[in-house]
């Protein structure tokens, strides 16, 4: 097995602890060499049977950006209203997509119906193939943040609207719609902590059994 650096480990360190969850995003477009550079991290991804369940749509139109827009808006207002007193007031101030401003709005899916892998290892657990797709992801949310760009997962939708609003295929499952682009600001800590919804653990709780 290849052993890297102390400085590389570090490095590596450093670029898990900067990946955040972006939602401010600047107007500029991505360059598109640049864009296929990130995309080709679910190459490298892992998944079970080496089934690459992944498909990934990108978010162009006018009309297809504007119906997931509406759905967001629609599965917002929705969740605030299951929140109440200091919650709600926080929730509502909260900014939870960058689908307004993001140049580059991808939905990703998992094909649950693949025939790659020969169904290896999704016998008794199909929704591994799912757990790829979400690999895959972090190896692209990686490959993003390395290169300067930021990515936010919208997961406050509707998915059987959505993927009916994008013609997708009934086997796909929607697994996350993502922003992608230019940063307003990078920060190393969540905004969610930032604006007092949640804190990040300090420590890993490890039970045995």
């Amino acid at each position: 097995m290849h052993t890297f650096s102390r400085a590389f480990q570090s490095d590596l360190e450093d670029l898990m602890r900067w990946r955040r969850d972006v939602r401010r995003f600047r107007s500029d477009p991505v360059d598109e060499a640049l864009l296929q550079e990130c995309l080709d991290a679910f190459l490298l991804a892992p998944s079970v049977g080496l089934s690459e369940p992944w498909r990934v749509i990108r978010v162009e139109s006018d009309m297809a950006r504007a119906a997931a827009l509406e759905n967001f808006t629609k599965a917002n207002d929705d969740a605030l209203r299951g929140y109440s007193g200091e919650k709600a007031k926080l929730y509502a101030g909260l900014k939870l997509s960058g689908m307004q401003d993001a140049p580059v709005q991808l939905a990703v899916f998992s094909d649950e119906a693949t025939a790659k892998g020969a169904g290896l290892g999704a016998g008794t657990m199909p929704e591994m193939r799912r757990y790829s797709v979400v690999s895959a992801i972090m190896l692209f949310w990686l490959a993003v943040r390395a290169r300067g760009l930021g990515l936010g997962w919208v997961s406050i939708l509707d998915p059987d609207r959505l993927s009916r609003d994008l013609d997708i295929p009934t086997d796909w499952q929607l697994v996350g719609y993502f922003c992608l682009g230019w940063p307003e600001t990078v920060d190393d800590s969540p905004e969610l902590e930032h604006a007092g919804w949640e804190e990040r653990r300090g420590a890993l709780p490890i039970e045995t059994r």
